[in-house]
């Protein structure tokens, strides 16, 4: 569910909604006396602000591997470009190989971004993976018929295209925890749970019970719109590798 950010928000708005009618309905058994209120308001006022603090925890997780994956296309762009370029060292046959294999691998990762479908994201790694065999044969048949520090730097140049496919991989693959997302959660319970408890009679009469939970589903709504790279409405913008192929000779 965390991967649908929209369905989350609804659940989590009916959980955390259902959860405060609970402490509504738990008041029927024991009410509040008086000299317990100020004890109750400081549990009250303590617990929500540890929810408050979980939830700017969890948003700058979100934030810094939103921030990770936009480095590694930036990455990603630079080494492709860098690779295209030291095709150059290679004799004309084989530069002219890699450097349309580097085209046709550009834009496979572009579509590894922009694509939203799973079914499509497979064929886009299975071709991914070949392709980059594809390239690595292209660099190491000249490289081991005419070793040189020249040729290396080809070598070395797609290593480093190789390398940072895997670590954008990597970098979507980091998410937040889903313990971390159960804690949250079952602590915004409580919270809800203990609102609908201390509310007194007009508060709950004028709807105000919703504030709550519909202010805590919009803070898990963006962190799971921001922790989701494919699904949501903040995206990866692969704009720096969008650039590098609209620069590339046709």
């Amino acid at each position: 569910m965390l991967d649908y950010p929209r369905i989350f928000f609804l659940f989590t708005l009916v959980l955390l909604w259902l959860s405060a009618q609970v402490g509504i309905y738990l008041r029927r058994f024991r009410t509040l006396k008086d000299d317990e209120r100020d004890d109750f308001n400081t549990v009250q006022a303590a617990t929500l602000t540890l929810l408050g603090l979980i939830i700017g925890f969890s948003f700058s997780m979100a934030i810094s591997r939103y921030d990770q994956r936009k480095n590694y296309e930036e990455a990603e762009a630079n080494a492709i470009g860098t690779e295209y370029v030291r095709a150059g060292l290679l004799p004309a046959a084989d530069a002219a190989r890699v450097r349309g294999q580097l085209r046709r691998y550009l834009e496979l990762r572009i579509l590894y971004y922009q694509t939203r479908n799973d079914r499509e994201l497979q064929q886009i790694d299975a071709d991914t993976a070949q392709l980059q065999n594809e390239m690595w044969s292209a660099v190491q048949v000249p490289a081991v018929a005419q070793p040189s520090p020249v040729i290396a730097l080809a070598v070395a140049g797609m290593n480093d295209v190789l390398n940072s496919q895997g670590y954008t991989q990597a970098a979507w693959w980091n998410r937040i925890p889903t313990s971390a997302w159960a804690l949250m959660i079952a602590m915004a319970i409580c919270c809800n749970v203990l609102i609908g408890y201390g509310a007194r009679g007009a508060g709950v009469k004028s709807g105000l019970l919703i504030v709550l939970p519909l202010v805590a589903a919009v803070a898990f709504l963006l962190i799971a719109d921001i922790d989701s790279p494919r699904r949501g409405f903040i995206h990866v913008v692969p704009q720096n590798l969008v650039s590098l192929l609209d620069s590339l000779p046709k």
